[in-house]
């Protein structure tokens, strides 16, 4: 117990530091003094620190939305890769590779064509509820495929997911074979992934797709546990494993379609996050959801302060980066995980 909290608290302290540092790093710099002050001033908490009075919006309505929009999808992604690998007993399994994240992308860019004639799909809420349908129609096909006599059957599961990932992907395609111009431009940016759009708009319309997995999910954790020995083993001991099963894959879905909707793929967090915190804390999903929500968001605002900065000012897409970041790391962790096997 005090592990876990003090793991948590000490990720939260970094994930808050680093929100100072990306907030107040851009064209104007402000230092994090300037940043605590400005953000404590808009509570009435005035501080002895002074600023240039353009420094406030700058940071108000362009920064911080968009570190809290990379702090809330890079939790979402985080925490429903550990949730996903938790439910097919897998650390393989990830939004990416399982096909939700391709059907999340292939409704999106659906919506995108269908914007010009519809204009109330434009609506970000719209947006977010039919790429969480795409997402969970995936999810649940490549579920029931991977099912063999009650069981899901791992290879088979990602598998289907390789072929669901290229169906979506084909249909894709074929959609933006049909998109003009304007669409086009569009559909690079869910195809790259890009934080570039953000708004306290497009952050409300996440907010509560991806704030209710994250809160639901660690709830999760305990039967999880238990989930880890077997289905059948967790069905003994008490565990509804349907209902778990449920559950995990809607708040995963929703919160994969959320990041999708509004800043399009983004690969890596959901496999390497939960990767990172098994190396230092364990397999407990008590710990590991948690650590894995931090974690992400920490991961993904670094990814998107580097996207910003590295080629100003040009910006190098966020997808780009994480698997850039992402594909090193993994294969260390796939490389340590060898050698331990060996020993």
């Amino acid at each position: 117990m005090e592990k876990r909290t003090g793991l948590i608290i000490l990720l939260s302290v970094l994930l808050i530091l680093i929100i100072i540092v990306a907030t107040g790093t851009g064209a104007l710099a402000i230092h994090p003094l300037q940043v605590v002050a400005i953000l404590l001033g808009k509570i009435g908490m005035h501080l002895p620190v002074a600023y240039d009075e353009t420094m406030p919006a700058i940071l108000w309505f362009i920064r911080l939305p968009r570190v809290i929009l990379a702090v809330l999808i890079g939790s979402g992604l985080a925490v429903a890769g550990a949730a996903l690998q938790g439910l097919f007993r897998n650390p393989l399994a990830d939004p990416t590779l399982i096909g939700v994240s391709a059907g999340a992308s292939f409704t999106a860019v659906l919506m995108i064509l269908l914007q010009a004639s519809v204009p109330v799909l434009r609506n970000m809420y719209i947006m977010n509820i039919a790429t969480f349908g795409g997402a969970f129609v995936t999810a649940l096909i490549v579920f029931r495929i991977s099912r063999t006599g009650g069981q899901a059957m791992m290879t088979t599961m990602l598998l289907a997911g390789v072929a669901i990932n290229a169906l979506c992907n084909a249909m894709t395609g074929f959609l933006t074979y049909n998109a003009n111009e304007e669409q086009l431009r569009s559909i690079t940016f869910w195809t790259l992934g890009s934080l570039g759009g953000a708004s306290w708009q497009t952050v409300s319309g996440v907010l509560p797709f991806i704030l209710l997995p994250v809160i639901l999910l660690p709830r999760t954790a305990q039967a999880l546990n238990v989930f880890a020995l077997g289905e059948r083993e967790a069905m003994h001991s008490g565990v509804k494993t349907a209902a778990l099963k449920t559950q995990l894959i809607i708040c995963a879905t929703m919160a994969v379609a959320a990041g999708v909707a509004v800043a399009g793929i983004i690969g890596f967090v959901g496999l390497v996050v939960p990767h990172i915190i098994r190396q230092i804390a364990g397999p407990d999903h008590r710990i590991l959801i948690p650590c894995s929500a931090i974690t992400g968001a920490i991961l993904l605002t670094l990814a998107d302060l580097i996207s910003r900065t590295v080629a100003a000012p040009a910006e190098v897409p966020v997808g780009i980066v994480t698997a850039l970041v992402g594909t090193p790391v993994f294969i260390w962790l796939i490389i340590k995980q060898k050698k331990l096997t060996i020993a």
